[in-house]
């Protein structure tokens, strides 16, 4: 759209101030500025046609319609001064003018000095086609401007509003501002409530960490002392109960006066009940040297084929019931493990012993399988299974199983063996359905801790 002009008007007396803001006003009234938009472009016209009247004697008055590359309409006044502006610049005597409007600037658009200024029409203004252009001509044409004396009355109500409007904002910034201290106040007293809390909190924290370590230390001193009573009972029980496994063997032995088959069975009770006696006393040692960091394990390339073999014969040797068999299924290749196979040994060892002790008829059978970076070395057996809920308490020292597979044993076999496991950086998992038997899963990393 082209910047042809509205309305054209000249400054050149002090009356022309007062007639150039009221055309100003009116011409902004009818391309759809906003009231307050309104009074702002007039007073902004009034001060410069002030400063133009004063400095250069007047100006010639353009206002027009421009549109910016946006796509939005401005509306633009033009005042070209009469004379030249000293050093080729304006600035207007109050610095609040330039906020009165969108630009205020001094151009030369065709070598005339021309100071503008521009307010953006809302969008919601109504559509400025020509024609809507050509009828605001001609009905800006057809009004005749008011006196001096309408236009400074309509000033002066224009001011009593704005002073209105400034008194009621700062009434509304006042009550604002006396909200703003209420909650500034509710704010200051929770933050203290909540400070407080938190240092109240933190002590009862401190104080619950201190009993924490009190506690963990008498947990700990306990727990040793345990240890080295275990350590202490067993060693001294050994070499009690050894004598006497021993002499119930003289008694017994062909080379003795003969005993009566009364007194062979008692001295046979005797044996029996002594070597339970010592496999408690061992059990109950090797589980205090657990306890009580002492094993360290050796750590070797460890071969499980010949591992197995072992197990296989040791076992089979020790194994005589006829209707339960061992099955030690051979290792995949390659069979090789890093770990200590002492301990290892003894953790398969148990376990079968374990299998073999509570399973009355079917198989115990011991196998290998490579998974990624790991073994899992399974023992499962068909014996009478162990209920779900008493699956975890299976690991609890001296706990057995209560119920008629009961077959004797002290109770510390799997707590040992889990101990163990967990030793060589492995764990050892339990799966059991009563009827159909349990399934006792030890997993080790394949190349150590």
């Amino acid at each position: 759209m082209n910047a042809e002009p509205l309305l054209q008007m000249t400054l050149r007396v002090e009356q022309d101030i007062f007639v150039v803001r009221q055309r100003g006003r009116e011409v902004a009234t009818a391309v759809g500025l906003e009231h307050q938009d309104q009074v702002r472009i007039a007073t902004a016209l009034s001060e410069v046609a002030r400063d133009l009247l004063r400095s250069v004697g007047g100006a010639d008055v353009v206002f027009a319609i421009a549109d910016t590359p946006d796509g939005r309409h401005h509306l633009r006044v033009d005042l070209i001064p009469v004379g030249p502006l000293p050093q080729g610049r304006y600035e207007p005597q109050s610095g609040a003018v330039a906020r009165l409007v969108d630009t205020l600037t001094v151009v030369a658009p065709a070598g005339d000095t021309v100071v503008r200024m521009s307010r953006r029409i809302p969008a919601t203004a109504q559509s400025l086609t020509p024609q809507g252009l050509e009828q605001l001509r001609a009905q800006l044409g057809q009004t005749a401007p008011g006196t001096a004396e309408e236009e400074l009355a309509a000033q002066n109500s224009q001011l009593i509003a704005a002073l209105d409007e400034v008194r009621t904002q700062r009434d509304e910034l006042a009550r604002l501002n006396e909200e703003l201290e209420q909650t500034n106040r509710g704010v200051l007293a929770l933050y203290h409530q909540l400070t407080d809390e938190l240092e109240e909190t933190n002590r009862g924290v401190v104080a619950l960490y201190a009993e924490l370590d009190d506690k963990s230390v008498q947990l700990r001193s306990a727990s040793e002392s345990k240890s080295r009573f275990l350590a202490n009972v067993s060693h001294e029980l050994r070499a009690p109960v050894t004598a006497i496994i021993g002499l119930a063997r003289l008694l017994t032995d062909s080379a003795s006066d003969p005993l009566t088959q009364e007194q062979e069975r008692q001295v046979g009770l005797i044996r029996s009940s002594a070597s339970d006696l010592l496999s408690l006393v061992n059990e109950l040692l090797d589980l205090a040297k657990a306890e009580s960091g002492r094993l360290e394990p050796n750590w070797t390339e460890v071969d499980l084929r010949a591992l197995f073999g072992q197990l296989r014969g040791t076992l089979r040797a020790l194994h005589t019931a006829s209707e339960v068999e061992l099955v030690v299924e051979e290792p995949p290749t390659p069979a090789t493990i890093r770990t200590d196979e002492m301990l290892l040994a003894q953790v398969l060892r148990n376990l079968l012993h374990n299998g073999l002790k509570f399973t009355a008829r079917g198989e115990v059978r011991l196998r290998a399988e490579r998974s990624g970076d790991s073994w899992r070395l399974v023992v499962s057996d068909t014996g009478a299974g162990i209920p779900a809920e008493l699956q975890d308490r299976v690991f609890e020292e001296f706990y057995q199983v209560p119920g008629p597979s009961r077959a004797g044993g002290t109770g510390l076999g799997l707590p040992y063996a889990r101990r163990l496991a967990t030793l060589l950086g492995g764990t050892l998992e339990l799966s059991s359905e009563v009827g159909r038997g349990s399934t006792l899963t030890v997993t080790l990393p394949a190349n150590g801790m």
